[in-house]
């Protein structure tokens, strides 16, 4: 099913229903033809009935989360073995190609901040992901625990040094992607959900369901929009085109929702709606950098390093696609971050006044702006610059 499905990952969305039923006829025809030529993959062969003792049924009291294409639930093997089960919603062709692409993904990718695939079922009207079981859930539950489950609603508020190593370690699963991986990987939904925390709160960048495999040479590709809202890149959103650089701006408004705590999007009086990057730009441009940080931390944290990872923040949030860094530029930055300022910053981001370019300027109004200014914020404007 795999092999057969994989034809159309690199290429357009335009396809799948043709793959996806292929795979119906048989859904594990290929797995068992590769293991008879000798074929070793990383990953286990689940039986529905392993699974379905190991979750009591797939029970309501296991379930750990819920997304638009199924559910995930915990379990324990025969064996002892704690792991995570997704299982799909309903048996479309869209549902199965996003597994096929899931599965091949996960199983052809190692790192230490990526979310490692154990195995799948396929059978009958069935599709299965087993994982790795995090015990400490999803960024999101800390960063905004009334979104989480009974049991993740009871974590302590991250600190700041926790807060910087979860977010270098997401920034190099994210580099792997792009520039290890071959072919390199698009992610496509990077957010604070899809960031799952292990035991020692190690992140582990998960759900592989929209990404795409970009082929040698291709700088970008044009497809149907997929993601979430509030983390979309502009070119993006608007024109479908995808490149290795929407991950950065989803990751650049990720990294703003890990300093401040704040939804990517959120919803004004009056029905209004404003994206992380529109609160807090005023605010950088006003140096107010402590009025950026999670109330919960207190104050407890480095000024020097909130303000280097607030900057590489807003250099991966540009409007602008070629401006942004790249993510292995900003695993550097983040680098730099952590180390307590004591090299010399040589660079930091200042708003330009006249912008060269008029047509790459989007202007927003920011509606409910704590620094009491009522100017609109020409988010197209940042640069990176030479301090002398």
């Amino acid at each position: 099913m795999i092999n057969q499905c994989l034809c159309c990952v690199a290429g357009s969305d335009s396809e799948p229903e043709a793959a996806a039923s292929r795979s119906r006829r048989n859904p594990s025809r290929s797995s068992r033809g590769n293991r008879k030529r000798g074929v070793e993959y990383p990953w286990e062969m689940y039986t529905l009935k392993e699974l379905l003792q190991a979750t009591n049924n797939f029970n309501d009291s296991n379930k750990l989360g819920e997304g638009g294409f199924g559910t995930v639930y915990w379990g324990r093997t025969s064996k002892g073995v704690e792991i995570a089960v997704k299982r799909l919603k309903a048996m479309t062709a869209k549902a199965e190609m996003e597994f096929a692409i899931e599965v091949e993904i996960l199983g052809r990718v190692r790192h230490r901040n990526l979310l490692s695939l154990r195995g799948f079922y396929a059978g009958g009207d069935e599709r299965l992901i087993v994982y790795d079981y995090m015990p400490n859930h999803s960024l999101l539950t800390h960063l905004h625990p009334h979104r989480g489950t009974p049991a993740s609603q009871q974590h302590p508020p991250l600190d700041w040094p926790r807060r910087l190593s979860i977010a270098l370690g997401a920034a190099q699963g994210l580099a792997y992607l792009h520039h290890e991986a071959s072919p390199h990987i698009i992610h496509r939904d990077i957010k604070a959900s899809n960031v799952l925390l292990d035991a020692d709160l190690v992140p582990k960048v998960a759900d592989f369901g929209f990404a795409k495999l970009i082929p040698e040479g291709v700088s970008h590709l044009t497809t149907r929009v997929k993601g979430t809202l509030g983390y979309l890149a502009p070119e993006y959103a608007m024109w479908g085109k995808v490149s290795e650089s929407c991950d950065v701006y989803s990751f650049g408004v990720l990294l703003l929702e890990l300093v401040s705590a704040r939804r990517p999007l959120e919803k004004l009086p009056g029905g209004v709606k404003r994206e992380i990057v529109q609160w807090a730009a005023p605010l950088v441009e006003r140096r107010k950098w402590e009025r950026l940080a999670d109330p919960r931390l207190a104050g407890r944290f480095d000024a020097a390093q909130l303000r280097a990872v607030v900057e590489t923040a807003m250099l991966c949030s540009q409007s602008n696609g070629e401006s942004r860094p790249t993510m292995a530029e900003v695993v550097d930055m983040l680098r730099f971050a952590g180390s307590g300022g004591g090299e010399r910053r040589n660079k930091e981001i200042v708003p330009v006044q006249d912008a060269a370019c008029s047509e790459d300027i989007t202007m927003t109004t920011d509606h409910d702006d704590v620094t009491g200014s009522t100017e609109p914020l020409d988010r197209g404007s940042w640069k990176l610059t030479t301090l002398r």
